[in-house]
């Protein structure tokens, strides 16, 4: 392997991959081709990044999760949950 110039693509070899492209998908579709290569591209390096970043974070151990108490304010009373009157407190029938 002393030529390592075989694994390069040429000029004449893109000139006849894009038009191969060209032909495939027409003129009018290339452009959004080419914009959904980017996003896709962008989304892989964005990925990639956040993954690298979570690996380079220090390992903290996830914390019990205590729901908070609710509170009533200072000086007012708490509040009572509405009930439905029973049959027994209702007036008697005559």
């Amino acid at each position: 392997m002393e030529n390592m110039t075989l694994a390069f693509i040429g000029m004449w070899e893109a000139i006849i991959i894009m038009a191969v492209i060209l032909i495939m998908f027409g003129a009018k579709k290339l452009p959004e081709l080419a914009q959904g290569l980017g996003k896709g591209i962008r989304e892989f390096k964005r990925a990639s990044s956040d993954f690298g970043d979570e690996m380079h974070r220090p390992y903290t151990p996830p914390q019990q999760r205590i729901e908070p108490q609710p509170t009533a304010a200072v000086g007012t009373e708490p509040v009572k949950e509405a009930t439905k009157p029973s049959d027994s407190t209702s007036a008697p029938k005559a």
